[in-house]
């Protein structure tokens, strides 16, 4: 982290002279280019509202903190000093769609009787308040009252619950209903992030920051029906092994308290992404700004990358001389593939070991042998392991892989965020730093930071991702391929495993496990390794369709995982996206559009001075009708132009954009 510059007293907060053991106060924070405001209101308790350009999109919301045998923090509350503060300065990133994060922002540190304070920020681009406590012991959290009113709002973009299994045992993965206030089921339980369109243009996304230690947060309809208020899952007593080939624990009996915790701890960030516009939510960062900086001193080990995934495809290979399966042969054919395509990892996904026994690798599968293989290549393997059976030995599993050549673990079936889960995740993160191998979550809540803090979390899924093509009915993926990344995407990586060589309009498409297709069309498939952001990203189909198509594949192969510097083109949620990405001196652009075919014009001033050759991938002209038709070309391009492109039912438009040289 470079720092710019730290200026603790500024004339932007309207601020009493003195808020010594006083009530009925009103305190502001106000964004650096003043376009935010937040007013926080401290009477018989303590609420928070936000103003973007003088006109009120949130609150008046409460919140409060109970705590067991300290009270509720922020029921009749006394101010006895606030502190504003600011700073402005430059986060270098680690394995992030931009290496630099303009990281700029005013704040107030309201301390309140009884040893607690209050942390409210103002951004540019969002607010975020956090609680800190004071209390040397341990203690019981029963409840935390946290409140979002949205008094502008016009709809909501809701992922709901859907699984029946409990409550709080959840995969996250869900699709948007687009609905009304009055619309949304006052008994439901809503995933986050959570998307608000407001009257006057702006986009909010509801989600939180910094979770550690305590248990993540979903949203449900308040009692007055004017907003939200999180749920916290109860703290985990009593769990069973169960669900899938029994590598899942099921909570049976939950605590009347949501987390035990150290007393002296700030606590995770509630936050308000804000969008003047929704193209402006492709590049928010403000979760990335509100975590713990890296706790792993030396990034080198770790590797970004591409992976060839045998799962989503069944390993269904042919024109080989060997029976495809989970065996050794097999994954050597994935191997070198990898290694003659530019890939950098072969994932061996669930069935190489035992079920509940991550040591015991079954007889068709010579580990070693296939590692080997691999360095050979000059490519790495990474092992999948369900979440439970790697818990009960997670320093066996880690020493044994770790020293015969394994770089990472996808870790998966975790379906819960309770407090207990989110512990989970960090001595994971940690654990595997020590032994230099790198995970990615599956089965996963929303990503909270923690990339940030362990940089060894490369991704992360808890998105309705491609692997739902293998069953599902649901046939509107297009539409939700385009409105994820203002959403979800906005949280953090996302992986959602994309790369299918088999494409089908709406009217052609149906569940296939075995032999899968997409959604729409061949060029919306490349698109997605442009907009969808993953520093691990997946080849979901099998090496020998992908050998059929070279040209997709030297486009998949040539598309960083990690960027420069990310620019927001154009967007309108749930209709289209596109985006441009720079890698030193190469830009990458990808744009997708819903069932609805469209014409946009990009404006190409990112580019700058000079000329430049750009690679194109474009809808075919029959691509409405068989999805797999496509057109690539080069065209010489600069910064002054303007250039419109045609998008297919489905469809999507893809370019490499090099300079001349």
């Amino acid at each position: 982290m470079k720092k710019i510059g730290v200026n603790l007293l500024f004339l932007m907060f309207l601020l009493a002279s003195s808020a010594y053991g006083k009530k009925n106060e009103m305190v502001e924070v106000v964004s650096p280019d003043g376009s935010l405001k937040v007013s926080i209101a401290v009477t018989d308790e303590i609420t928070w509202s936000l103003e973007v350009n003088d006109n009120l999109v949130a609150g008046p919301s409460a919140i409060a903190l109970e705590v067991e045998d300290y009270g509720i923090f922020g029921e009749e509350p006394v101010l006895r000093n606030s502190f504003p503060g600011s700073r402005n300065e430059i986060i270098e990133t680690s394995f992030y769609k931009k290496s630099k994060i303009s990281n700029q922002y005013n704040e107030l540190n309201m301390i309140f009787k009884g040893g607690y304070s209050l942390i409210f920020r103002a951004y540019n681009d969002g607010i975020a308040y956090r609680f800190v406590t004071s209390i040397k012991n341990e203690i019981k959290i029963k409840s935390e009252k946290t409140e979002f009113v949205f008094p502008d709002a016009s709809e909501f973009y809701v992922p709901y619950v859907r699984e029946p299994v409990g409550r709080y045992q959840v995969s996250f993965e869900s699709t948007y209903d687009v609905l009304k206030l009055e619309e949304i089921d006052a008994d439901s339980l809503i995933i986050t992030p959570l998307l608000v369109k407001n009257n006057d243009g702006t986009s909010l996304v509801v989600s939180e920051a910094d979770l550690e230690d305590y248990p993540g947060m979903f949203l449900s309809l308040n009692d007055e029906a004017t907003g939200f208020e999180a749920e916290y899952a109860g703290y985990p007593l009593e769990e069973e092994q169960g669900g899938h080939n029994n590598l899942q624990s099921y909570v049976t009996k939950r605590a009347d308290f949501i987390a035990k915790t150290h007393g002296n701890r700030a606590y995770p960030w509630r936050m308000v992404a804000v969008g003047k516009n929704d193209a402006e939510l492709l590049d928010n960062d403000l979760v990335y700004k509100l975590a713990s900086p890296s706790r792993i001193e030396d990034t080198s080990w770790i590797k970004p990358g591409k992976v060839a995934w045998d799962w989503w495809n069944d390993w269904n290979i042919y024109n080989v001389d060997f029976q495809a399966g989970i065996n050794t042969e097999t994954y050597k054919y994935y191997i070198d593939f990898a290694a003659e395509k530019g890939i950098e990892y072969v994932i061996l996904d669930e069935g190489w070991s035992e079920s509940t026994n991550l040591l015991n690798v079954i007889p068709e599968i010579d580990l070693q042998e296939i590692v080997d293989h691999a360095n050979s290549k000059g490519v790495d393997i990474v092992l999948w392991a369900g979440w439970l059976p790697l818990n009960q030995k997670m320093d066996e599993v880690f020493e044994k892989y770790s020293e015969m050549g394994v770089k990472g673990y996808k870790i998966d079936f975790m379906n819960r965020d309770d407090q207990k889960m989110v512990n989970f995740y960090y001595k994971t993160a940690e654990k595997a730093a020590e032994y230099e191998q790198f995970v990615l979550f599956h089965g996963a809540y929303k990503p909270t930071g923690l990339h940030r803090t362990y940089p060894n979390v490369l991704t992360y899924e808890g998105v309705f991702g491609l692997e739902q093509v293998k069953w599902t009915e649901y046939d509107n993926f297009p539409e939700y391929d385009v409105t994820v990344p203002y959403i979800r995407m906005l949280a953090g990586p996302m992986d959602y495993t994309p790369g299918a060589m088999e494409n089908a309009n709406r009217f052609n498409w149906r569940a296939v496990h075995s032999d899968p297709m997409s959604q729409g069309t061949r060029v919306h498939q490349l698109a997605m390794y442009v907009v969808f952001d993953s520093p691990f990203s997946m080849l979901c189909d099998n090496p020998t369709n992908y050998l059929r198509e070279p040209e997709s594949v030297e486009f998949i192969a040539s598309v960083p995982t990690v960027f420069d510097e990310t620019v927001p083109l154009a967007g309108e949620i749930g209709d289209y996206v596109a985006v441009a990405r720079r890698k030193g001196d190469t830009w990458y652009v990808g744009a997708m559009t819903d069932w609805n075919g469209r014409e946009l014009e990009l404006d190409f001033s990112f580019l700058g001075d000079g000329a430049y050759k750009a690679t194109v991938f474009a809808d075919g002209i029959n691509a409405d009708r068989a999805a797999r038709d496509y057109t690539k070309e080069e065209i010489t391009i600069n910064g002054d132009q303007k250039l419109k492109i045609e998008m297919k039912s489905g469809g999507g438009w893809a370019a490499v954009i090099e300079p001349v040289r």
